[in-house]
């Protein structure tokens, strides 16, 4: 069973291939959980926002999770389910009927359609823990959320609900980095793939929910691997992974991409699989066309990831 203490390493995300009539393609999902397991990443989860779990229906939903269930537990592979959504309602139904493949964790967001109060945060993942029985959780509070939560809010909620293991961030400022070692030292904290060097450095981070698994999830797993020998080194890749991001992620960025329009670029520029770069409507994604030029640059700069 999954603990704070041996929650670690580098987790890919599970990307949703879609067709051209906007349908879920499940033939290249299941060829692509093939692809992130002969990676032999960490682990692998789904529906995160990568995943776009706020864009399907429930019978896709449950699909999906069940594709990736077994699979990975034929192959051995450690896997999360994303239950997250909007919706408190949703997301307590989503758990309820994932329990029965037995994930090694849940991640879930706090809803935010109307911002949860403390006590509220609480009542909420209470229910949650509850219905989980057993299997840990793993608390998604990304950048964009309407609540951040801060170190001290963290270490209120985990005090709180036993059950949660982890959580999945992004990173911050020395100062952040200070308060979370001292707040949130129970914790398994995950922090984002481009700056996982970083979160070690720190001696705060457990791990990444990868998008730099994305680009290529048998680098991203040498590089986490890399960490533990030679970190300095490590830390010379984050700088090289730095320079493409801003050069050729950020500028899709600030142009109005969607997180899950750059992860599936990412994936397109590593060249491992075939989930392809559309997103459902109403989402625009990044096209096909542009993936060869910004692929040159990344074999330039982070050779060793292809």
């Amino acid at each position: 069973m999954l603990t704070s203490k041996n929650l670690k390493g580098n987790w890919g995300t599970l990307l949703l291939p879609i067709n051209t009539d906007d349908s879920i393609d499940y033939r290249r999902l299941s060829e692509e959980i093939d692809q992130l397991i002969d990676a032999g990443l960490d682990g692998i989860y789904s529906n995160g926002t990568a995943g776009e779990f706020h864009n399907q229906t429930e019978t896709e939903f449950d699909k999906v999770q069940q594709i990736m269930a077994e699979k990975c537990q034929a192959a051995g592979m450690p896997f999360q389910i994303g239950i997250s959504h909007p919706s408190p309602i949703i997301s307590l139904e989503r758990l309820q009927r994932s329990v029965a493949f037995r994930p090694d964790a849940f991640q879930v967001i706090l809803p935010d359609w109307v911002t949860l109060t403390d006590d509220e945060q609480l009542v909420f993942l209470s229910k949650i823990a509850e219905a989980a029985r057993s299997i840990p959780l793993v608390l998604y509070n990304p950048p964009h959320a309407k609540l951040v939560l801060s170190p001290a809010g963290l270490l209120k909620i985990s005090q709180a609900i036993p059950q949660l293991i982890g959580v999945k961030l992004a990173s911050g400022d020395a100062e952040w980095y200070k308060d979370m070692r001292s707040q949130a030292s129970d914790l398994s904290v995950f922090v984002p793939g481009h700056l996982l060097a970083t979160g070690i450095l720190e001696k705060v981070a457990s791990g990444a929910y990868s998008n730099v698994a994305c680009l290529s999830p048998g680098g991203s797993q040498v590089w986490w691997q890399l960490m533990q020998t030679d970190l300095d080194k490590a830390l010379q890749i984050q700088e090289n992974i730095l320079e493409f991001f801003a050069a050729c992620i950020v500028p899709y960025k600030n142009a109005g991409y969607s997180n899950p329009a750059l992860d599936k670029f990412l994936a397109a520029i590593g060249g491992w699989g075939t989930v392809g770069t559309r997103l459902r409507w109403p989402y625009k994604w990044i096209a096909e066309e542009e993936v060869a030029a910004t692929r040159i640059v990344a074999k330039r700069l982070l050779p060793d990831f292809f």
